[in-house]
């Protein structure tokens, strides 16, 4: 029976490195090779009496177990095991998560693959570590503090920016993007599409004959270049805040063509009405898209009375003097914080606009004006209108064609101006003269931290000068910000122990 158990036990699977070894003697025998070990020799082995050592056989047994790293006696999963792995393989087609039990989601949520259908994972799963292996199974780079902290907003967000600037217009279903909708309205907050394809040109057929002379030849018809239209989605994106848009072509290279950067006058008033509907819309960025002045009038009509609006960017377009006038307007039919008209065509008029809404507005904390060509008799007028502005904090007049009579007003304002931060001046003509001035104005200043007066033909020792002084600005608003209750004035309290003085 027990060489038949050591025969077994040799094929037995998994078992080959447990083996056998047998080794038969007869009492008082000893092999030829020399003495064996008489560990046993007075022990006897179980089942045989006491007198085994009386000339009978004897069979001695010893089990040796080799290492092996991949043995275990776990050989079949748990039953738990192979449900949760059942459930990932058929996720798509059953996706069962809600009801199981905590660490059971972890385990499923962790084994997933990140290619799901958003139709099946978009409301269902929540969890962020799943939502993170998404964004860098597809993106390479990830800012997920860009988002709010959250990586399924990130991803949401930046794939509906993806499809926006790859729909071609007349060729793309525009299902693509409105099927997107109920998967991530909750999420999307922010949209910043560098790029709106137009429409693909076809070419058309070939003219034959002469043009008549009724002018046939303005009534030909121009291909089309309207871009999408966002009306539909925007109205779709509930909590979107943030729309940030360039009507444009990245990377087209050799296929260059001027209708592939064209902002059309339906593009205009669709956009228009589209802000306007956007009732949660705080920012509104329109960039590098040649927006002249009467398409800034048509955008910034849709803007009035906006009731979140907070911050208006149209840099880098082609707005003169009557789209200056008409923000000027918004400036006072709005709640808004931030302008920005930087590299623009805005002159001295503009900036007389600007200035005039400027003196009674009560919001407004930053203008930028850099990079327009608004003059001494522009910058006068802002100059003046910070007399009596409690709010603005932040002014970029940089590259503006300025000179010493700006700089003469700008230190006036720095003696009784309480609430500016930050000036920016660089790249005018400001001169030595007019740094003097600018000295003289902070020598009465605590409030001022930023002063960029480079490329501004300013002495080297006044700009030295005004920086010292900046430094000690700033290091006594580090100490009001530690020290906050040091620096509040004390209330004596009036009685009989501490009469009025």
């Amino acid at each position: 029976m027990q060489e038949t158990l050591a025969t077994s036990t040799l094929s037995a699977p998994r078992r080959s490195s447990i083996f056998t070894q047998e080794r038969f003697s007869t009492a008082g025998q000893t092999s030829s090779t020399g003495p064996q070990p008489s560990r046993s020799s007075n022990i006897p082995p179980p089942g045989e009496s006491k007198g085994w050592n009386s000339g009978t056989k004897v069979r001695r047994m010893r089990r040796i177990i080799a290492e092996d790293p991949e043995w275990s006696l776990a050989i079949v999963p748990l039953l738990t095991e192979l449900c949760i792995r059942h459930i990932i393989k058929n996720f798509q087609n059953n996706p069962i998560l809600k009801q199981l039990l905590p660490e059971h989601q972890q385990k499923v949520l962790s084994h997933l693959s990140p290619e799901l259908p958003l139709a099946v994972t978009a409301n269902l799963i929540d969890d962020e570590s799943y939502w993170r292996r998404c964004c860098m199974h597809r993106w390479p780079v990830c800012h997920v503090a860009r988002h709010g902290g959250s990586w399924k907003r990130l991803f949401f967000e930046r794939h509906l920016e993806n499809l926006i600037k790859h729909f071609i217009p007349s060729t793309t279903d525009p299902a693509v993007l409105l099927d997107l909708l109920p998967l991530c309205r909750s999420y999307v907050r922010r949209l910043r599409v560098d790029q709106l394809l137009p429409p693909v040109q076809l070419p058309g057929p070939p003219r034959t004959g002469e043009l008549s002379d009724s002018g046939s030849e303005g009534e030909t018809e121009e291909p089309a270049t309207d871009h999408y239209q966002l009306r539909d989605l925007v109205a779709g994106l509930s909590h979107l805040e943030e729309l940030d848009l360039v009507y444009g072509v990245k990377d087209c290279g050799m296929n260059f063509e001027g209708n592939l950067f064209l902002f059309t006058y339906r593009d205009c008033h669709s956009l228009a009405a589209t802000i306007k509907a956007c009732h949660t819309l705080k920012i509104f960025r329109l960039t590098r898209s040649k927006v002249d002045d009467d398409k800034a009038r048509i955008l910034i009509r849709g803007l009035l009375d906006h009731p979140a609006l907070e911050e208006l960017d149209l840099s880098h377009n082609l707005i003169g003097d009557r789209g200056a006038r008409a923000a000027a307007k918004l400036l006072s039919h709005s709640h808004l914080r931030v302008l920005n008209l930087a590299n623009n065509q805005v002159r001295a008029p503009g900036a007389q606009s600007l200035a005039h809404a400027l003196a009674h507005n009560t919001n407004l904390i930053s203008l930028n004006l850099r990079l327009n060509c608004i003059e001494d008799e522009g910058g006068q007028a802002l100059a003046h209108a910070l007399q009596t502005n409690k709010c603005l904090t932040t002014l970029h007049l940089g590259g503006n064609e300025l000179s010493e009579p700006t700089a003469t007003l700008l230190s006036q304002v720095l003696s009784v101006n309480t609430t500016l931060t930050s000036i920016n001046l660089s790249c005018n003509h400001i001169g030595l003269d007019g740094g003097k001035q600018l000295l003289e104005g902070m020598s009465d200043n605590k409030t001022l931290l930023e002063f960029d007066l480079r490329l501004s033909d300013v002495a080297q020792e006044s700009e030295y000068l005004i920086g010292q002084v900046l430094c000690a600005n700033r290091e006594a608003a580090r100490q009001r910000t530690l020290n906050p209750g040091h620096f509040m004035s004390p209330v004596i309290a009036k009685g009989p122990e501490n009469p009025a003085q």
